[in-house]
């Protein structure tokens, strides 16, 4: 007979393995944004954000979406794929904002390029805006 403890043992890594390929699937995506609004210090929502990748001299756009209510896009790259090192850039239409304020702006669009050397990574890109003018940083 063997000892209870390695039959529990046996069970969880049996387990564990079954759980693998939905733990692979459920990966986190490797592109975040967030959008915080520096006037009132509160994260801005409903900012259309689109991202493409460098092809040649142009771009080509891989995918798009809209800040939630924490002013949040927390998986912006294609789902169920790998992001390939390269040069991206994300455009934040941040002139439909304000423009939704009644206020205005001297940005209406703010493209922010980066350069993906590392797929494993998660790249976060927070924009802290304001009428006129804005500051990004490589986030976590």
């Amino acid at each position: 007979m063997y000892p209870i403890r390695h039959i529990l043992a046996a069970g969880l890594f049996a387990g564990l393995l079954s759980t693998a390929p939905a733990m692979a699937a459920t990966a986190p995506n490797p592109l975040s944004v967030h959008v915080l609004d520096l006037q009132s210090g509160q994260p801005t929502a409903g900012i259309r954000v689109t991202l493409e990748q460098r092809a040649g001299d142009g771009w080509r756009a891989l995918a798009a979406g809209v800040t939630n209510a924490q002013g949040r896009i927390p998986a912006l790259f294609p789902e169920e794929r790998a992001m390939p090192a390269g040069d991206y850039r994300i455009v934040f239409e941040t002139g439909e904002h304000y423009a939704r304020l009644k206020q205005d702006t001297f940005f209406p669009r703010i493209p922010v390029e980066f350069r993906v050397d590392a797929a494993a990574q998660h790249y976060h890109v927070p924009l802290l805006l304001s009428p006129f003018g804005y500051s990004t940083y490589r986030g976590n």
